[in-house]
């Protein structure tokens, strides 16, 4: 298949190179100057061009603009697009409706997510096969479409309707984005409590607990002071962050008040221990 990539970002690149390896033909890449240098890096040869001029006669369209650009993408493409080709962005949470104008020339129109996180292209490369892709589309030829792209990447698929799209998305902001949020916090945290490189320290710690969650389940893996109905330690906690790191203290509150919420409804405390943690709680709103 012959495939135009607009917007090869650190995503569009790996899914671009993979698709290069599983026997597709790159026929053009177009974006911004960091594009060029991914493009060059990555995929020596391909044409680098202007939108418009780089999917005409593509069969398929990779979008991997960022998500507030899609529309006006599909816009910009919509003209040169030949009738019957396929046309996927990359966003886990944009509507297919952001494709409309590439639809309304005759496109297919669809959505593959890698449900995987891009750093850098390289460590994508390596990422990508053996993941999960969320393929979104508008009848069973885009659905086949969709899962043929994950199979020739090495990636294992699963249909998600394009109405559960924002739902899905914010999941995936809380099983990765705020994973590492939390972890920064806690560097510094540790860092506050004396501790000067504390990455290698509480590394066994944050590996163990990623472990015990995904062989166990979120919900057997949640321990500490809100899950044991603790309200003295989580005082304490509060205490040292109110004095020390102010900045910690709405995170802190916010993550407990769902850890103890959380708590009771898996039976692990009564709602006695949860009342007792609210109301410490609710003296640091």
């Amino acid at each position: 298949m012959d495939v135009a990539v607009v917007g090869a970002g650190r995503v569009g690149t790996a899914l671009a190179v993979l698709l290069a390896r599983a026997g597709h033909r790159l026929v053009a890449v177009s974006g911004r100057d960091a594009t060029r240098a991914r493009t060059e890096k990555f995929l020596p040869g391909v044409p680098f061009l202007p939108a418009a001029e780089a999917v005409r006669g593509a069969e398929l369209v990779l979008v991997g603009v960022p998500d507030d650009a899609i529309e006006a993408t599909s816009e910009e493409i919509a003209g040169a697009i030949t009738v019957g080709a396929g046309v996927a962005h990359l966003s886990g949470s944009a509507p297919l409706a952001a494709l409309d104008p590439a639809a309304t020339a005759g496109a297919r129109v669809l959505s593959v997510h890698p449900l995987q996180t891009f750093p850098d292209v390289e460590r994508g490369l390596e990422r990508l096969p053996e993941s999960y892709m969320a393929v979104t589309a508008t009848d069973e030829d885009g659905y086949r479409l969709g899962e043929g792209l994950a199979s020739d990447v090495g990636a294992r698929s699963f249909r998600l309707p394009d109405d559960r799209k924002p739902m899905y998305h914010a999941a995936a902001v809380f099983a990765s984005n705020y994973l590492a949020v939390t972890q920064r916090v806690a560097e510094l945290l540790f860092v506050l409590a004396g501790i000067e490189e504390p990455v290698p320290v509480f590394a066994p710690l944050a590996r163990s607990t990623l472990d015990n969650v995904l062989e166990l389940g979120p919900a057997e893996a949640l321990t500490g002071p809100a899950a044991r109905g603790d309200a003295g330690t989580i005082r304490r906690n509060l205490e040292a962050l109110g004095a020390e790191a102010p900045h910690s203290v709405p995170a802190y509150v916010e993550l407990a008040r769902a850890a103890v919420h959380l708590a009771v409804a898996d039976g692990k405390i009564t709602d006695q221990d949860m009342k007792r943690v609210e109301e410490v709680l609710a003296e640091w709103r």
